[in-house]
Protein backbone atom coordinates (compact mmCIF):
# COMPACT_ATOMS: atom_id res chain seq x y z
CA UNK A 1 0.00 0.00 0.00
CA UNK A 2 1.38 3.43 -0.85
CA UNK A 3 2.13 6.16 1.67
CA UNK A 4 -0.49 8.54 0.32
CA UNK A 5 -3.32 6.09 0.91
CA UNK A 6 -2.01 5.23 4.39
CA UNK A 7 -1.85 8.93 5.27
CA UNK A 8 -5.43 9.50 4.12
CA UNK A 9 -6.56 6.48 6.15
CA UNK A 10 -4.70 7.88 9.17
CA UNK A 11 -6.36 11.24 8.69
CA UNK A 12 -9.70 9.43 8.73
CA UNK A 13 -8.81 7.96 12.13
CA UNK A 14 -7.77 4.38 11.29
CA UNK A 15 -5.31 3.23 13.95
CA UNK A 16 -4.17 0.25 11.88
CA UNK A 17 -3.10 2.63 9.11
CA UNK A 18 -0.94 4.60 11.52
CA UNK A 19 0.63 1.37 12.76
CA UNK A 20 1.44 0.44 9.14
CA UNK A 21 2.85 3.91 8.47
CA UNK A 22 5.10 3.68 11.52
CA UNK A 23 6.15 0.20 10.43
CA UNK A 24 7.16 1.49 7.00
CA UNK A 25 8.93 4.65 8.13
CA UNK A 26 10.34 3.84 11.58
CA UNK A 27 13.68 2.49 10.33
CA UNK A 28 14.39 5.36 7.87
CA UNK A 29 13.49 7.93 10.54
CA UNK A 30 15.54 6.18 13.22
CA UNK A 31 18.47 5.88 10.82
CA UNK A 32 18.33 9.61 10.04
CA UNK A 33 18.15 10.52 13.73
CA UNK A 34 20.88 8.01 14.64
CA UNK A 35 23.20 9.60 12.13
CA UNK A 36 22.63 12.96 13.78
CA UNK A 37 22.72 11.75 17.43
CA UNK A 38 24.01 8.78 19.40
CA UNK A 39 21.87 5.63 19.69
CA UNK A 40 20.59 6.33 23.21
CA UNK A 41 19.30 9.79 22.36
CA UNK A 42 18.03 8.60 18.97
CA UNK A 43 15.43 6.31 20.57
CA UNK A 44 14.00 9.14 22.66
CA UNK A 45 13.95 11.58 19.76
CA UNK A 46 12.28 9.09 17.44
CA UNK A 47 9.50 8.66 20.01
CA UNK A 48 9.07 12.43 20.11
CA UNK A 49 8.91 12.49 16.31
CA UNK A 50 6.14 9.89 16.12
CA UNK A 51 4.13 11.73 18.78
CA UNK A 52 4.48 14.92 16.74
CA UNK A 53 3.47 13.07 13.57
CA UNK A 54 0.40 11.63 15.26
CA UNK A 55 -0.65 15.07 16.49
CA UNK A 56 0.06 16.87 13.22
CA UNK A 57 -1.04 14.29 10.65
CA UNK A 58 -4.63 15.57 10.43
CA UNK A 59 -3.23 18.94 9.28
CA UNK A 60 -1.06 17.51 6.48
CA UNK A 61 -2.62 19.12 3.40
CA UNK A 62 -0.88 17.05 0.70
CA UNK A 63 -0.57 13.36 1.62
CA UNK A 64 1.70 12.77 -1.38
CA UNK A 65 4.36 14.92 0.35
CA UNK A 66 4.44 12.74 3.48
CA UNK A 67 8.15 11.80 3.29
CA UNK A 68 9.51 15.37 3.15
CA UNK A 69 6.99 16.42 5.80
CA UNK A 70 8.08 13.54 8.06
CA UNK A 71 11.78 14.34 7.67
CA UNK A 72 11.06 18.00 8.34
CA UNK A 73 9.52 17.01 11.67
CA UNK A 74 12.49 14.71 12.34
CA UNK A 75 14.98 17.46 11.51
CA UNK A 76 13.27 20.01 13.73
CA UNK A 77 13.03 17.55 16.60
CA UNK A 78 16.73 16.68 16.32
CA UNK A 79 17.71 20.35 16.17
CA UNK A 80 15.47 21.14 19.16
CA UNK A 81 17.17 18.37 21.14
CA UNK A 82 20.62 19.61 20.17
CA UNK A 83 19.70 23.18 21.11
CA UNK A 84 18.30 22.08 24.49
CA UNK A 85 21.38 20.02 25.25
CA UNK A 86 23.71 22.76 24.11
CA UNK A 87 22.07 25.36 26.32
CA UNK A 88 22.17 23.01 29.31
CA UNK A 89 25.71 21.68 28.94
CA UNK A 90 27.17 24.35 26.66
CA UNK A 91 29.18 21.68 24.87
CA UNK A 92 27.94 19.75 21.84
CA UNK A 93 27.69 16.02 22.49
CA UNK A 94 28.69 13.25 20.15
CA UNK A 95 30.14 9.81 20.37
CA UNK A 96 32.95 8.75 18.14
CA UNK A 97 33.49 5.10 17.48
CA UNK A 98 37.06 3.84 17.41
CA UNK A 99 38.00 0.62 15.68
CA UNK A 100 39.63 -2.17 17.63
CA UNK A 101 42.81 -3.87 16.44
CA UNK A 102 41.01 -7.06 15.40
CA UNK A 103 38.50 -5.46 13.01
CA UNK A 104 38.79 -6.04 9.30
CA UNK A 105 39.96 -3.23 7.07
CA UNK A 106 36.45 -2.68 5.72
CA UNK A 107 35.07 -2.10 9.18
CA UNK A 108 37.91 0.31 9.94
CA UNK A 109 37.15 2.23 6.75
CA UNK A 110 33.46 2.35 7.66
CA UNK A 111 34.33 3.58 11.14
CA UNK A 112 36.55 6.29 9.66
CA UNK A 113 33.69 7.33 7.41
CA UNK A 114 31.23 7.43 10.33
CA UNK A 115 33.68 9.47 12.39
CA UNK A 116 34.28 11.81 9.47
CA UNK A 117 30.55 12.22 8.99
CA UNK A 118 30.09 12.91 12.70
CA UNK A 119 32.81 15.57 12.55
CA UNK A 120 30.95 17.59 9.93
CA UNK A 121 28.97 20.66 10.98
CA UNK A 122 25.29 19.87 11.59
CA UNK A 123 23.96 21.62 8.48
CA UNK A 124 26.34 19.82 6.13
CA UNK A 125 25.92 16.47 7.88
CA UNK A 126 22.13 16.58 7.65
CA UNK A 127 22.24 17.43 3.92
CA UNK A 128 24.61 14.52 3.22
CA UNK A 129 22.42 12.15 5.21
CA UNK A 130 19.20 13.28 3.56
CA UNK A 131 20.60 13.31 0.03
CA UNK A 132 22.86 10.25 -0.01
CA UNK A 133 21.69 8.01 2.80
CA UNK A 134 17.96 8.71 2.75
CA UNK A 135 18.04 9.08 -1.05
CA UNK A 136 15.94 12.24 -1.15
CA UNK A 137 16.03 14.68 -4.06
CA UNK A 138 17.57 18.14 -3.82
CA UNK A 139 14.05 19.60 -3.92
CA UNK A 140 12.94 17.41 -1.01
CA UNK A 141 16.09 18.27 0.95
CA UNK A 142 15.39 21.96 0.32
CA UNK A 143 11.83 21.59 1.56
CA UNK A 144 12.89 19.67 4.66
CA UNK A 145 15.65 22.12 5.56
CA UNK A 146 13.55 25.13 4.57
CA UNK A 147 16.25 26.55 2.29
CA UNK A 148 16.48 27.14 -1.47
CA UNK A 149 17.73 24.32 -3.71
CA UNK A 150 20.89 26.33 -4.41
CA UNK A 151 21.69 26.35 -0.71
CA UNK A 152 21.29 22.56 -0.62
CA UNK A 153 23.70 22.25 -3.54
CA UNK A 154 26.28 24.52 -1.89
CA UNK A 155 25.97 22.64 1.42
CA UNK A 156 26.42 19.35 -0.44
CA UNK A 157 29.51 20.72 -2.15
CA UNK A 158 30.95 21.98 1.14
CA UNK A 159 30.05 18.73 2.95
CA UNK A 160 31.75 16.61 0.27
CA UNK A 161 34.85 18.82 0.41
CA UNK A 162 35.02 18.69 4.22
CA UNK A 163 34.46 14.94 4.22
CA UNK A 164 37.16 14.44 1.58
CA UNK A 165 39.62 16.61 3.57
CA UNK A 166 38.87 14.78 6.82
CA UNK A 167 39.35 11.38 5.21
CA UNK A 168 42.57 12.54 3.53
CA UNK A 169 43.93 13.65 6.94
CA UNK A 170 43.21 10.16 8.26
CA UNK A 171 45.05 8.61 5.31
CA UNK A 172 41.93 7.21 3.70
CA UNK A 173 41.43 7.39 -0.02
CA UNK A 174 38.11 8.99 -1.00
Amino acid sequence: MNDELLVVRCQLGEREAFTELVGLWHVPVWTFVRRMLDAERADDVVQEIWVAVLRSLPRLADPSRFAPWLFTIARRTVLDRLCREYTVTETPGGATETPTEDLAEEVADRTDLIAALASLPTLEREILILFYLEDLSIADCAQICEVPAGTVKSRLYRARRLLREHLAEKGCQP
